[in-house]
């Protein structure tokens, strides 16, 4: 006995329901046509990952339900294919409110049966149990005689649901999913999933969902564990794909087989993770391309790497806006870089702007020194422009403040701060500086090998609104600041054990109380991409008035 399971790893879209439907559809009839006797699509597939408050709205719900019912229709001209939808699913009793995580078995043109999500994440970016009820009970469904287990995601990070399944004659266990990425998240999954492997003694098929949604985004990489614990399959990671599972009987026990992808190293999944969140906020929510402002600095470097790779340089647009400060180097840089990308590259000198607003302030700044306030108003001169570029031609403005800065509150409101997208803001300095070196020996996309001109990392970064402006003048070295941002801020770290650890008080103190006190700037960013285990997005809610202090 053997037959093929396929793995439908796909970009859905939230809220393209027919569109989401259509996908499943096609991916049926080519799994058919493929000898397959089994279609997985990932958790929530048809409403995507995550719909938020609209699984709260009825209408939505049912859209959802009259669409799973199309799939039904369709699946009557594939016999032999049994599909697994990921679908949410109203509850009569709660009209409007809370619904269930649902999977069902389609066949034969009809749905045999459905199960609901057990276990309800309510940790990181996950706020499930506002919009779900959990399920209660197994779903073992058979495929040309082997009985199959049914769990969606975080029911296979328990073992007892997995065990149920067992208990109820299972042979195999298969498990949807929609799990955000961070990096080294691929290689937790494959880790869970083996202890229920050898918790039950069952093989096991975990399909995912690859692409973005707003600031979250899921790698793909969807695998298959014989009952050993070995790596049967692996799906490359963030590819749309058809996977393909071979199943066959030995020995009284299931052999799972497939092509196995290799797993890449950090540099390459945090690379394809701001790609992938990128190409999927711009091309979903229907933008013509990007602008941003290229400095000649790091970031601004770096972002548009990311930019090309995931749009091409016909999408990108740049501009430099040069200050009284802005050193040669940076314009000189700037142009090279735009050149070795071949985007579209302008100049537009602030100083006119800059001395305006001096003058209009002049009054009242009378006596006083230069400080932040006419730094600031530099940056804010830059972000109006670009807005203005943005509303006249509709290009999303990218603004490229990085983790650090958004942590220390090193970014001025309604100026580097003004845009639609922040792309790296989480991503720490260090790692910039890493990817940046990265990309430049490397060129995933073909757009061009070496994008980045050296002295742009090598040279101190420096904001430029100032003379000789250093950003080590106003913050602790990088690699100092970012591992205390990393303790205290990914990993929940006391102060005291911070400082038990090795760094110096002054610098915990420092770098503590300015996450603390910029709280409000960042509740005022824009969307970025998530690619740490925890970012300033929805896994960060700390109040804005605070005077906890450890």
């Amino acid at each position: 006995m053997s037959f093929a399971i396929c793995i439908a790893q796909q970009n859905f879209v939230v809220g393209d329901i027919q569109g989401n439907a259509r996908k499943i559809i096609e991916s049926a009839r080519i799994a058919h046509a493929e000898g397959a006797r089994l279609l997985l699509t990932p958790e929530l597939a048809l409403a995507a990952y995550a719909a938020e408050d609209l699984f709260l709205r009825p209408s939505f719900l049912a859209a959802c339900e009259a669409a799973l019912h199309q799939i039904a229709e369709a699946s009557a001209g594939l016999p032999g294919l049994a599909l697994v939808v990921g679908h949410p699913q109203g509850i009569a009793h709660e009209p409007g409110g809370r619904c269930h995580n649902a999977a069902s078995i389609i066949r034969g043109g009809r749905i045999e049966q459905t199960y609901a999500k057990q276990r309800l994440p309510n940790y990181e970016v996950f706020d499930e149990q506002r919009y779900f009820i959990a399920g209660q009970g197994d779903c073992v469904f058979e495929v040309d005689g082997v009985r199959i287990g049914l769990l969606i995601c975080e029911d296979a990070w328990h073992a007892e649901p997995a065990a149920a399944a067992a208990r109820a004659g299972a042979q195999m266990i298969v498990c949807i999913n929609a799990s955000p990425f961070h990096v080294g998240k691929s290689a937790e999954r494959e880790a869970q999933m083996r202890a229920r492997v050898s918790e039950t003694g069952l093989p096991l098929v975990y399909a995912h969902l690859v692409g973005g949604q707003d600031e979250v985004v899921f790698e793909g990489a969807s695998f298959a564990l014989n009952a050993d614990g070995a790596t049967a399959m692996r799906a490359p990671s963030f590819e749309e794909i058809l996977a393909r599972v071979d199943v066959t009987a030995g020995n009284g026990s299931l052999v799972l087989s497939g092509a196995v992808s290799g797993e890449p190293g950090w540099e390459s999944q945090m690379w394809a993770a701001l790609v992938t969140g990128v190409r999927d906020y711009v091309g979903k929510n229907g933008f013509p391309g990007v602008l941003l402002g290229l400095s000649g600095g790091i970031d601004s470097a770096l972002v548009l790497a990311i930019a090309v790779d995931a749009l091409g340089a016909d999408r990108c647009r740049t501009v430099m806006m040069p200050s009284p400060y802005t050193a040669d180097i940076s314009w000189i840089d700037a142009r090279d870089m735009a050149s070795r990308l071949n985007v579209r590259y302008e100049e537009i000198a602030i100083a006119p702007q800059f001395e305006a607003f001096k003058a209009a302030l002049a009054e009242d700044f009378a006596g006083l020194p230069e400080d932040t306030a006419e730094e600031n108003l530099q940056a804010r001169i830059r972000g109006t422009l670009l807005m203005a570029l943005s509303n006249k031609f509709g290009s999303v403005v990218l603004t490229t403040g990085n983790k650090s800065e958004m942590a220390t509150g090193y970014c001025t409101l309604y100026g580097d701060m003004a845009g639609g997208f922040a792309v790296i803001k989480d991503v720490l300095k260090t790692r910039v500086f890493a990817l940046a070196r990265w990309r430049n020996e490397n060129d995933p996309y073909g757009r061009g090998s070496n994008p980045i001109p050296e002295r742009i990392i090598t040279r101190p970064p420096s904001a430029e609104l100032r003379p000789d402006q250093k950003d080590q003048d106003s913050l602790p070295p990088y690699e100092i600041l970012d591992a205390i941002v990393e303790r205290y801020m990914e990993r929940d770290e006391p102060i005291d054990s911070i400082v038990s650890a090795g760094f110096a008080q002054a610098d915990v103190d420092r770098v503590t109380r300015l996450i603390k006190i910029n709280e409000y700037k960042r509740r005022q960013a824009p969307v970025g991409v998530r690619v740490t285990r925890r970012s300033f997005g929805k896994d960060w809610r700390y109040p804005i008035t605070n005077q906890f202090r450890a």
